[in-house]
């Protein structure tokens, strides 16, 4: 083990339903290859996406971390 404690960045899964791909990303870059992909290969139409399930769990995520639950009764 060297001495150096970084982590890996964490992945994520990308797909593209039309082109019937996935691929797993770097969270880091995952904005960037779906622009990428999209621009290069559907004209810009946002057709390849994060996988659903990860999208609705960074979200869920990000809402509780913003506080944005706790003004709200369910």
């Amino acid at each position: 083990m060297s001495g150096d404690s970084e982590d890996p960045s964490p992945s994520v899964t990308i797909e593209c339903p039309e082109c019937g791909t996935t691929s797993k990303v770097p969270l880091s870059d995952a904005a960037e290859r779906l622009d990428t992909h999209n621009e290069r290969v559907h004209d810009g139409a946002d057709v390849a996406r994060l996988d659903p399930v990860v999208a609705d769990r960074l979200a869920d995520i990000l809402a509780e971390e913003m506080g944005i639950w706790e003004d709200s009764e369910v």
